[in-house]
């Protein structure tokens, strides 16, 4: 069966959901895993329902506005974390060690390839995900000037254990996943974690396709997924 890692965002200390990765716009998350978007009764609504781990990103923090770090501490002792902080440098991939079990490098932040090679480096690959954020089938990347198939060399060459596979411009509309750019990163199936607009009818089709893991949003949170089926 395809792991179903559940995924909020984090703004001002609420859990909030919106499309395409238009942030300006989010609202305060509903689920059915909790009665608010209170982000800590959301872990708990989920680890009662078979959650072992779970996906944060904290915008505040992504788009240096202020941070949720101190409520990812709290989760990541009801379900462990795997975080996007917004890491630019070794230095802050170190800080977000002692707040959540797994760390993302983010393609959208990080200052340079070198920098990513001093953090695998220095730390456990068990620790370290890679996410390659796509916008409109491009490398989504403030800092990189490089193409799609130019990083999957750099991703070759570092050889990280998961590879989150992010199509931003899909988050939210549950119109399923990016059949162009999992052909293009076929070849590293294995370690990948699709994610970006998954609703039910994907998740079967991307377990045909041999894919172990989906982060998974709004679907599971309207109830559309559940998180064991």
């Amino acid at each position: 069966m395809i792991k179903k890692i559940p995924v909020i965002d984090l703004k001002q200390h609420q859990a909030v959901s919106g499309k395409s990765g238009n942030r300006d716009t989010y609202q305060p998350l509903r689920t059915i895993f909790a009665n608010s978007a209170n982000p800590v009764e959301i872990a708990q609504g989920l680890k009662l329902n078979g959650a072992d781990e779970m996906y944060i990103a904290d915008l505040d923090l992504i788009e240096s506005l202020g941070h949720n770090i101190n409520d990812i501490k709290m989760i990541n002792t009801i379900l462990p974390v795997i975080f996007d902080g917004g890491v630019k440098n070794c230095e802050s991939f170190e800080f977000f060690l002692d707040y959540a079990y797994k760390i993302i490098i983010p393609t959208e932040t990080i200052e340079s390839i070198d920098e990513m090679r001093k953090i695998f480096d220095k730390y456990p690959k068990e620790r370290i995900v890679i996410s390659v954020d796509v916008k409109n089938d491009e490398l989504f990347a403030k800092h990189l000037d490089l193409n799609l198939s130019e990083f999957k060399e750099i991703l070759k060459e570092l050889d990280p254990n998961e590879i989150i596979l992010l199509d931003i411009s899909g988050v939210g509309t549950e119109k399923g996943y990016n059949e162009k750019l999992l052909e293009e990163f076929g070849d590293l199936k294995e370690k990948l974690i699709i994610a970006g607009g998954l609703n039910k009818d994907s998740l079967v089709e991307l377990e045909s396709l041999g894919i172990k893991k989906v982060l998974i949003g709004t679907s599971l949170h309207s109830g559309e997924v559940k998180l064991l089926d």
